[in-house]
């Protein structure tokens, strides 16, 4: 059976440094998707969305390592995009008005057959709230800057602001949605350890 480690394979993607930003060039990759507004501390839909996404990811997960593909792999970590109507509003202190979409990167051998092939079972099986909501999709960043995170997600406000000091010592805009990406597993680790990836698409 082939094991792969993706988080390993595909390092520049799921690896930074927590003192220095960089730029990166993110590919086209295809993600189980789903939407939402509002502050994800207080929204019932959230912890929906993300029984959702993690229940069809490894649904999916086991389907290939036991069919005819015989390929392992591990899931891929939580991933959110975040905005709001007027990014100059986009604020720590007042998340109400927030709109996001999580998301996992799904390896390149699962397709949209399989995809509704999985929604089945996991419909069958405990039929999440969320579960149609999930819609599979690619999505490209292209240019993009980003930087680790070390610490609770509340105290991300510095490195977000060097974040963006980078972006502009480097002649470059902003553009699209700010983005993280879970590498921690919050209910094992202390929150001084969670480890974050924030990236930002430039142009």
């Amino acid at each position: 059976m082939q094991t792969t480690n993706y988080r390993k394979d595909l390092k520049q993607l799921y690896h930074a440094s927590s003192q220095h930003a960089g730029l990166i060039r993110v590919p086209e990759m295809q993600f189980l998707m789903i939407d939402g507004e509002g502050d994800p501390n207080t929204s019932q839909y959230f912890q929906a969305a993300m029984e959702a996404l993690f229940s069809l990811s490894y649904t999916l997960k086991f389907m290939i390592k036991r069919g005819g593909q015989q390929i392992d792999y591990k899931v891929l970590p939580l991933e959110g995009l975040w905005w709001t109507d007027d990014m100059a509003n986009f604020s720590e202190e007042d998340k109400d008005d927030w709109q996001w979409t999580v998301m996992i990167m799904q390896p390149e051998y699962v397709t949209p057959v399989l995809v509704d092939e999985a929604r089945e079972q996991v419909k069958q099986k405990k039929d999440p709230v969320a579960l149609s909501q999930v819609r599979f999709e690619s999505y490209t960043e292209g240019q993009s800057a980003q930087i680790m995170h070390i610490g609770p997600f509340s105290e991300e406000g510095p490195t977000i602001e060097k974040l963006h000091r980078f972006i502009r010592e480097q002649g470059l805009d902003l553009r699209g949605k700010h983005h993280e990406i879970y590498l921690s597993d919050i209910r094992r680790a202390a929150p001084e350890n969670w480890k974050t990836i924030l990236r930002q698409p430039v142009m």
